[in-house]
């Protein structure tokens, strides 16, 4: 094979030759970034190869996070919560040493629940968020829902005669976060369908729940005791219970901010 050289190109020619290749190419990354590290290797006398990589790296890098953009929109958070903004000072129930190695995602690859437990306003919404956030960052495919939301889609699956392929597609997902489970109570039907989510996933995909009410509780939102225990089984075996507590630090911040505003 014959490689074709360009030599004696103006440095206008190069840039729109290097332009034009990147479109050509699809590496938009490239193309936008590449006159001001073509500059900077200049300066720094950089090798043709230490260049090459440069550019190379510069492009996988923004396809990655651009990939992880993609997969965190395919999740269909409600808002965006992070690990970083998590105050765990305010919520010494929470063990940081336990979140930050949740947040490695190895759980995930390996299939297991999590059940984030605790009353209103002790952050187990913000950490289900902020943890699927985390595996879709990794490389995961996440899917996040409100347990109500995910109730109501099965039953008018099941009655439009597409229960099948709709519990396939949240099969597929390596994580499936529910969140406000046990906020409201579900009739056998809901609860049932629920269940048949649970029962594709397990042992293969993983299932992230936060909770209001403690497993005990759990009667009050499936009140079909067998089918409460067989949910509870799919939900805490060989997975990680956190439990968030009772004291709502939000509240405590709200009366904090209150009480500052009326002594200012």
């Amino acid at each position: 094979m014959t490689v074709h050289r360009h030599r004696g190109l103006t440095e206008q020619a190069a840039d729109a030759a290097v332009d034009q290749a990147c479109r050509m190419l699809r590496l938009p990354t490239i193309r936008a970034q590449f006159p001001d590290l073509a500059d900077a290797a200049a300066r720094d006398q950089m090798s043709y190869r230490g260049f090459l990589a440069e550019l190379l790296m510069a492009e996988c890098d923004d396809r990655a996070r651009r990939r992880s953009e993609r997969r965190i929109k395919a999740a269909a958070f409600l808002r965006e919560k992070s690990l970083r903004a998590f105050d765990f000072d305010a919520n010494p129930n929470v063990d940081p040493a336990v979140i930050h190695t949740l947040a490695t995602s190895e759980w995930v690859k390996k299939g297991l629940p999590l059940c984030l437990i605790g009353d209103s306003g002790t952050g187990k919404s913000h950490l289900l968020i902020a943890l699927g956030t985390e595996a879709a960052m990794a490389g995961f495919r996440v899917r996040y829902t409100l347990a109500a939301k995910l109730v109501n889609e099965l039953v008018e699956a099941a009655d439009d005669k597409i229960l099948t392929k709709t519990i396939a597609r949240y099969g597929r997902v390596d994580l499936l976060c529910i969140d406000e489970l046990g906020y409201m109570e579900l009739d056998r039907r809901g609860a049932e369908l629920l269940f048949q989510v649970l029962t594709e996933r397990e042992e293969k995909n993983s299932v992230a729940i936060a909770s209001n009410e403690s497993f005990a509780g759990w009667t009050k939102t499936f009140t079909d005791p067998r089918l409460c225990a067989a949910i509870v089984d799919r939900l805490a075996f060989g997975g990680n219970i956190i439990e968030t507590g009772t004291d709502s630090y939000r509240l405590a911040q709200t009366r904090a901010r209150t009480g500052r505003a009326s002594t200012g």
